[in-house]
């Protein structure tokens, strides 16, 4: 099938490798004229580089897209791509309006068509474990959550980008807190009620740079939420889910899922009355197909696949669900602001995003 990635920067490239490798595909790009379309054509003469997203879209047979450009011109990019009859795979945050995500997640739906987002801690052993004992019923009644996130992505004030951006990427909220977001989403469904929020500056001048609220989940569930990008004391992006039940716990991170029981349960087979340790490389299933991590290659692969098998969607991490973490956090941002209806985006903010989508020839 023939696949377009769209956007090469940091993730687009990393995208781009996967499904360049992937024995199904046929792998073309859409990057703005520049330095790195050159070198690509020139390193890869037999890859189409596009630099006019609706043109692509209207002329080079394409199956699919894979969308890795800055969060603000996801929904348009999307839309689309959907209306022509094109899967498509968004890099997380899907929308920065979550009454958006939701729309287009009805579009992909009511259109029959595969539809994922980049929320890639799904598909990681340990925290699939971690969800399988959630839902055993082994810990009891889960009443309390930690979920953190900590990295050193701006360090400074002079690195900026178009992620510390409030109108273009939305800053550690929707860029990195995401992530432990989806993960609770994905346990416990949407929450109740938000409360306690905080969205911190550091170095960045636009936006937050440390994210904090606790967030209420049906039966009683209690999640702390920390994330901070701006913390060097971790040489990379480190993610954790601490959960504490009525009769036990479990911790999970990229390595390892710790799980403790008071007592031996039936719906957990082999683990015994007290603490459990189980490594990430024990839980995940060995990929047929890997390049650049196995919860990456697995996403793709899974996307992928979905299309060649005519399956209704694709195993994970859908638009509907990625919709439900939009609006998880657009819940923090009216609740750091002490206001109770969330606020749609403002003529200026639409001005900034048509200004800054010329470059692939979208119609805002």
């Amino acid at each position: 099938m023939r696949i377009a990635v769209v956007g090469l920067g940091k993730m687009g490239l990393s995208h781009f490798a996967i499904v360049n490798a992937h024995p199904d595909t046929e792998t073309v790009a859409c990057e703005q004229p520049g330095f790195l379309a050159d070198v690509l054509r020139k390193q890869l003469p037999r890859t189409t580089i596009h630099s006019n997203y609706e043109q692509m879209l209207d002329t080079a047979g394409l199956d699919a897209v894979i969308i890795a450009t800055p969060s603000s011109l996801h929904g348009t990019m999307v839309r689309a791509a959907l209306d022509r009859g094109i899967h498509v795979f968004c890099e997380k945050p899907f929308c920065l309006d979550w009454r958006e995500a939701e729309e287009l997640s009805a579009v992909a739906e009511a259109k029959g068509l595969i539809n994922q987002v980049g929320y890639h801690y799904r598909y990681v052993g340990a925290f699939r474990r971690m969800k399988e004992i959630a839902a055993s019923g082994a810990l009891g009644q889960i009443t309390h959550v930690k979920a953190e996130a900590y990295g050193p992505v701006v360090l400074r004030p002079s690195k900026q980008s178009w992620r510390t951006k409030k109108l273009q990427g939305g800053g550690c909220l929707y860029d990195y807190a995401a992530h432990p977001l989806n993960l609770l989403n994905w346990i416990f469904g949407a929450p109740e009620h938000v409360a306690g929020s905080a969205l911190l500056p550091i170095f960045s001048t636009e936006t937050d740079d440390q994210v904090m609220s606790t967030l209420s989940f049906p039966e009683g569930v209690l999640a702390q939420v920390s994330v901070n990008w701006s913390d060097d004391s971790y040489r990379k992006m480190y993610t954790r889910i601490e959960m504490i039940g009525t009769r036990g716990r479990v911790n999970a991170d990229r390595q390892e899922c710790q799980t403790y029981l008071r007592e031996e349960h039936p719906a957990l087979p082999g683990m015994r009355k007290g603490w459990n340790l189980q490594n990430t490389t024990e839980l995940t299933r060995d990929p047929w197909f890997y390049l650049r991590g196995e919860e990456y290659s697995a996403q793709i692969a899974d996307f992928v696949e979905a299309i060649r098998d005519g399956r209704p969607h694709a195993t994970e991490n859908d638009f509907r669900s990625a919709a439900i973490t939009d609006r998880t956090i657009d819940m923090i941002v009216q609740d750091s602001a002490g206001v109770q209806q969330p606020v749609r985006q403002t003529e200026e903010s639409a001005s900034k995003t048509q200004k800054r989508s010329w470059f692939f020839g979208i119609r805002t």
